[in-house]
């Protein structure tokens, strides 16, 4: 699409739009930044955004005016795509981009794509990490934190783009090609946004939906969603699987990782040699080592950055050890599956923080996967008595529930001895107490330090 000259209409003004607006101006658009919220400081929206050249900022409404001239609509990954105010847009048949499409479209070399439920930030940083140590151009991006439009215009013909996209961002993609695709796991999250799992599975898949048979999609052979999906993905297909033998793939057998290609067998590493704790880790190791063979990265390359990667933060990450009690922050762990792997990694009683923003999420298979190692379960936020009742008709008696989240780490002081572990994995997002999972994460991690100070 030309964008020279054209208003384009950027609605959300956080990072994402912040930086799409800058992208826009950079090539010639005329971007003009939206956010409904008409409260919000516009001088100091003004101070974020300067250097933007041509941009327009309208808080509250756009005019009528404005509205007539919009040649195309760039939303933000938080602006659901069913929003009232794009409908408008629709109906004269103006395009509807989010930023990974826009910064694709100005990008240049090759693309990994990684998403699903968890595991995706692990996953794509340690695949950066190994692009990084092959290719000379590597930027690492999208909903790990970093926008794609920021780096999109720094790319190189030989440059590696290794992007972790979510289902939200999922939503707004059409000519988005990656030359590898990932969909690591899909089980129930964001169904207040996506209405329904059909629907969320349905825009997992899109990340591989205008790819050909020329490139390649990493797929988990565990997941009954991502093994259906290979049956009619367009890309070729490369599986890993914690559970199987395959004739063809990535796999675990007991505790050493196997590629098997052409028919032959080659063991790999063995899971002891990494420094990242669960099932869910090999999973994810498995699936960087997928994708690496696919962009043709040596496997003794692989192999080195993979020994010597250590837990991304707040995922299952070892904080300290106080009074013979270990803490581990698992902030990341925002949904009900991503928990489970977190209770799983744990080797010891365990006194465990849960409980934030309700999604709508059901708990039982959460509660189930305690398997007797939670001595104490310590609950915050919206969700604490829905979760409360549920881990009690499970048989989990030890339930206490806490007003902030400075009364449940004491709570958790208290509840553990030496030789316990305490775990913050809430199984729910952390809006409505904090910003985001990061901010809650160093909470955490600011407290255990405190500890005998």
């Amino acid at each position: 699409m030309e964008i020279q000259g054209k208003k384009v209409l950027v609605v959300g003004t956080g990072k994402s739009g912040i930086g799409a607006a800058s992208l826009l101006a950079k090539v010639g658009g005329a971007p003009v930044l939206f956010d409904s919220n008409e409260r919000l400081d516009l001088e100091e929206l003004r101070v974020r955004t300067e250097g933007i050249k041509n941009l327009e900022i309208c808080l509250g409404t756009v005019p009528e005016k404005e509205k007539k001239e919009i040649a195309l609509v760039v939303i933000s990954p938080g602006v659901p795509v069913d929003a009232p105010m794009l409908a408008e847009y629709r109906e004269r048949n103006v395009p509807i981009w989010g930023e990974i499409e826009l910064a694709y479209a100005f990008a240049k070399g090759r693309v990994i794509a990684i998403t699903g439920t968890n595991g995706k930030t692990t996953t794509t940083t340690l695949v950066g990490e190994i692009m990084d140590a092959y290719y000379d151009s590597v930027f690492v991006v999208g909903n790990i934190g970093n926008p794609y439009t920021d780096a999109a215009l720094q790319t190189r013909e030989d440059s590696v783009t290794v992007a972790e996209i979510s289902s939200f961002q999922l939503e707004t993609v059409h000519r988005f090609r990656p030359a590898v695709s990932a969909i690591l796991n899909i089980t129930p999250d964001h169904l207040n946004r996506h209405h329904t799992m059909e629907c969320y599975v349905k825009t997992k898949e899109r990340i591989a939906g205008s790819q050909t048979s020329d490139e390649v999609c990493v797929l988990n052979y565990e997941d009954a969603y991502t093994r259906e999906f290979g049956k009619r993905c367009p890309a070729k297909v490369i599986y890993f699987s914690s559970a199987h033998k395959l004739e063809e793939g990535i796999y675990l057998e007991g505790e050493e990782i196997v590629l098997r290609a052409d028919g032959e067998k080659k063991k790999l590493m063995n899971i002891h040699e990494m420094n990242l704790l669960g099932l869910c880790n090999v999973e994810n190791v498995m699936a960087a080592i997928a994708i690496s063979i696919a962009m043709e990265v040596p496997m003794d390359v692989i192999l080195k950055t993979v020994r010597g990667f250590k837990a991304v933060e707040h995922r299952i990450e070892f904080v300290a050890t106080k009074n013979g009690v270990d803490f581990y922050n698992d902030s990341k762990g925002t949904n009900p599956d991503a928990a489970i792997w977190g209770i799983r990694a744990m080797n010891k009683p365990t006194v465990l923080i849960g409980g934030g923003y309700d999604k709508q999420s059901e708990y039982d298979q959460w509660i189930e996967a305690f398997d007797g190692k939670v001595k104490a379960l310590v609950l915050i936020g919206q969700t604490r008595e829905k979760i409360a009742k549920c881990a009690k008709e499970h048989g989990v008696s030890n339930v206490i529930l806490a007003d902030t989240f400075e009364e449940a780490f004491d709570i958790c002081v208290k509840q553990s001895r030496p030789g316990d572990a305490v775990l913050l994995s809430p199984a729910c997002a952390s809006w409505g107490m904090f910003p985001n999972y990061e901010v809650r994460g160093k909470m955490f991690k600011e407290l255990v330090e405190k500890i005998g100070v």
